[in-house]
């Protein structure tokens, strides 16, 4: 990989043509996202300088954007979050499992994503509650995490739900702890049957009331008997849901969560080289068992596919559900473990080494502040939180 080589290059490089391409096209979403990947770390944000407390080094620091699609962001919103998840963790087995949808109703997604994603959240956590709720499965109540993704490694839209479970629940008269078998949490086939009628079901009545929209490729769609045509197609498919084996402990869950709650697209590590109007990436390939290939793209198909990605403004992509909702969350935990007799999660002490930009790269001692200066232009702050 070039040293240094980020999104952002290829942004400042080709983002102003592609804007003025794209213009007719380019929502407010998508032109915000460009904007902040480009200023992102860069004297147009702002920063300041700070001194070694310990050796006197001086280092200039500019701002981020904080920007949820972002690569150079997410880094240090994941530690924090996962800081603030490792305390919610149980000591039983955790399962991974995967909804995704297929591609022609991924199609209705991309034009409808705040109504869709909200469809699929919803019909993704009631599968999993009733499911696991019904006394020939587990009998008990789960809770878990669920995070949206919507590409695969060569950046097509591909929406998908990715969910992090605890092997168990607890029994409805909350009087004990109901374990998973050790292997095994739900049946995948009746998992994907439930999955695709609940939101097929929940897709329908959305198109009832009037809440898609449709156009250019799927503009038939408005019309109802192609709609109808198309929901009736989809039911005669198998919906893709994927369950991997337990992890081995909450290390491991900790470990697996932090690669993919503040995930992006692409991540700055994968990107090869800029030549000219060239993007070069890698991407694993699962067809051939993952493996490592390397893809190039026009700069500006580059960047149209990055923006398939981006997440309506105020939509949150990681949400909490059953007992790890945020409404009863330590309540319910409490319970678990008492019931699994585990002590509770010992708290770590507040004298902590300062986080890895507050230190200096010459002795390890701390940076302190000693003069800032503001953005060239006014920032406008993101107005969603994903750790809700």
């Amino acid at each position: 990989m070039a040293a240094g080589l980020e999104v952002a290059d290829i942004f400042r490089r080709h983002g102003e043509r592609y804007r003025q391409t794209h213009d007719a096209h380019l929502g407010r979403v998508e032109r915000r996202v460009m904007s902040a990947v480009e200023m992102c770390r860069t004297a147009r944000l702002g920063g300041h300088v700070q001194q070694c407390q310990d050796c006197a080094a001086f280092r200039i620091a500019y701002n981020s954007c904080r920007n949820r699609h972002c690569p150079k962001c997410q880094g240090q919103a994941s530690r924090d979050w996962l800081a603030a998840r490792q305390a919610d963790l149980l000591p039983v087995g955790y399962f991974h499992v995967v909804f995704t949808l297929p591609q022609q109703i991924a199609a209705i997604a991309f034009q409808n994503k705040n109504a869709v994603y909200t469809i699929l959240f919803r019909a993704v956590a009631e599968t999993l509650r009733k499911l696991a709720a019904d006394p020939r499965h587990l009998g008990a109540e789960i809770g878990f995490i669920a995070v949206l993704h919507s590409w695969g490694q060569n950046l097509h839209y591909h929406p998908h739900i990715h969910c992090i479970v605890p092997g168990g629940g607890l029994s409805f008269d909350q009087s004990r702890w109901v374990a998973c078998r050790q292997s095994f949490f739900l049946p995948v086939r009746v998992l994907s049957r439930l999955f695709r009628r609940l939101f097929l079901n929940e897709l329908k009545q959305a198109y009832d009331l009037g809440q898609l929209q449709f156009f250019g490729d799927i503009a038939g769609l408005a019309d109802p008997l192609a709609f109808n045509r198309t929901i009736k197609a989809a039911r005669r498919i198998d919906w893709v849901v994927y369950a991997k084996p337990p992890f081995a402990g909450p290390k491991q869950v900790l470990a697996y969560l932090g690669r993919y709650t503040h995930r992006i697209a692409i991540s700055n590590s994968r990107l090869v080289s800029i030549d000219g109007d060239r993007v070069t990436f890698r991407w694993k390939d699962y067809r051939t068992g993952g493996r490592q290939k390397v893809m190039t793209l026009d700069a500006h198909e580059f960047i149209r596919r990055f923006l398939l990605h981006t997440v309506p403004d105020g939509f949150h992509r990681i949400r909490h559900y059953g007992l790890l909702a945020n409404g009863h969350r330590q309540l319910k935990l409490d319970l678990c473990r008492s019931l699994l007799d585990v002590p509770p999660p010992v708290e770590e002490p507040d004298a902590k080494p300062p986080p890895l930009r507050h230190r200096c790269s010459c002795c390890g001692g701390t940076m302190t502040i000693i003069a800032a200066w503001a953005p060239i232009q006014p920032v406008r702050r993101p107005a969603w939180n994903d750790s809700s």
